[in-house]
């Protein structure tokens, strides 16, 4: 057995390489992410292609060399699709990934920190929760405040929603007498996060919006008072501050009359919007926001990190805890030192990814200030392209609250929904911009959504050129 077992010890250092394999590994990756960072504004931001290129490299049982893999990336994972670093990146809602993300992360990976448990290591989870509570201060929150560091608002909104079910003891005889508020601006994650939370058979109140597509709060109040007076038990308001198809934003201060006076939860999706706050007269907007009982944001939106990085804030940690916290017997060691808060017990997660590195050391890396200049620039070169936009003839929905725009060009003759999709359609065969569409009562706008940190002027001047030409010819 000692034999076989000094035998597989000598197959199995491979997995550990030296110093001077590293090295040329490390050196390898790092030309090639400087390649691709120092070519980014040449380099397309939607490309055709399906990928199949990561299929021509089997797996072996003795590996390939790095340059190898480094190319089947390049042509399968870096070339098809949209690039999501581009600063012509203008669909969706794009972050595009500041360079200390990956740094962070090599960091996390590399010493393969566990961030779940205070006792596994104190300083990671002390990091988290320091990031936790500078987000709750920015917010407004008391200390009774914390969260928990996410994949993105999909899980951070799904946390929200199951912890008001159960701070508001919703059981399952109550599900369908349960009512929650919301408008048709939410993002879809919420309808998902309903379901997963076992609430699909609950009433769900599409609440009307304005001109503005922000929730009527007095409108809201009058079906609250109805639904109360009718046996039900409403219990949940989900609101927006920065909705997907508009960047609208909902009236948080007069909601949260409604739903202090009437004891409901009031959670707010700020996924995309929260970090605006962040910018000095644009408080107002999101009056009333310290009220909320939850909140879900992103910093891989707002702080321009890299994918899968959001953040669920909770009013009093207690609720959150409620819902999430199990002891098992093998983490007796664990308990016994709880100087700080686990994320694992404020989640679903034990094992997770240490998230907070990459946004600890990009803050500490750049301090505030480019951030929330960043986030102005965008907000202000989304007001430039929807006051120049106008002049080519293009019709408009509300100016933009925060960094998004919807248009749409009206032709004398033909279908307005198909032009409109041909427009996209020309923008992703150029490739050197992406833009995305959406539908709203029943029409087909064009979205843009400035929020890369790498989006300038002289892309959205490029884009105006482009729409120009489309409309002339």
């Amino acid at each position: 057995m000692v034999d076989k077992i000094i035998q597989l010890e000598k197959r199995s250092k491979v997995l550990e390489p030296d110093h001077k394999t590293r090295q040329d590994w490390n050196q390898q990756i790092l030309n090639y992410a400087n390649q691709f960072l120092d070519q980014i504004d040449e380099r397309p931001a939607y490309n055709e292609g399906d990928g199949r290129e990561v299929l021509d490299l089997p797996i072996t049982s003795t590996g390939h060399p790095m340059a190898e893999i480094l190319e089947i990336i390049k042509k399968g994972v870096d070339h098809a699709g949209i690039n999501p670093a581009s600063g012509g990146h203008l669909g969706y809602i794009p972050g595009g990934g500041v360079y200390p993300t990956a740094l962070g992360d090599y960091l996390a990976a590399v010493t393969n920190r566990y961030a779940g448990i205070f006792f596994a290591n104190p300083g990671a989870v002390r990091m988290e929760n320091f990031l936790l509570r500078w987000l709750c201060q920015m917010i407004g929150y008391p200390e009774t405040a914390l969260g928990n560091l996410a994949s993105g608002g999909s899980i951070a909104n799904l946390m929200a929603i199951t912890t008001a079910r159960d701070w508001k003891e919703i059981r399952s005889r109550d599900v369908e007498r349960a009512v929650i508020y919301l408008t048709k601006q939410v993002h879809h994650c919420v309808h998902k996060a309903i379901r997963i939370a076992g609430l699909g058979e609950s009433i769900i109140r599409y609440i009307p919006m304005d001109a503005l597509f922000q929730m009527d709060a007095e409108t809201l109040r009058q079906q609250v008072i109805q639904d109360q007076a009718a046996g039900l038990k409403p219990f949940l308001v989900v609101a927006s501050a920065g909705t997907t198809d508009v960047g609208a934003i909902d009236p948080i201060d007069a909601i949260a009359d409604v739903t202090s006076a009437h004891d409901l939860w009031l959670h707010i999706d700020a996924a995309y919007g929260g970090f605006f706050m962040l910018l000095d007269g644009m408080q107002a907007r999101f009056r009333g926001i310290e009220r909320s009982d939850s909140l879900a944001i992103d910093p891989h939106k707002g702080l321009f990190l890299s994918y899968g990085l959001g953040a669920v804030l909770i009013k009093n940690v207690k609720a959150l805890e409620r819902t999430h916290y199990y002891r098992a017997n093998y983490m007796q060691d664990a308990a016994a030192d709880d100087q700080e808060a686990n994320p694992a017990d404020l989640s679903p997660e034990l094992t997770k990814h240490f998230r907070g590195m990459r946004m600890w050391l990009a803050l500490q890396l750049f301090g505030t200030d480019p951030f929330i200049a960043c986030l102005e620039e965008k907000h202000l070169l989304a007001k430039y392209f929807y006051q120049e936009v106008q002049k080519l003839g293009f019709e408009t929905g509300p100016e933009p609250a925060l960094s998004v725009v919807i248009y749409r060009f009206v032709p004398q003759q033909g279908d307005p929904d198909v032009f409109n999709q041909q427009i996209v359609d020309l923008i992703k065969k150029d490739g050197r911009l992406f833009v995305s569409s959406t539908t709203i009562n029943d029409a087909f706008w064009i979205r843009l959504a400035v929020l890369s940190f790498r989006t300038r002027l002289w892309h959205i001047k490029l884009y105006l050129e482009l729409l120009k030409g489309i409309v002339k010819n």
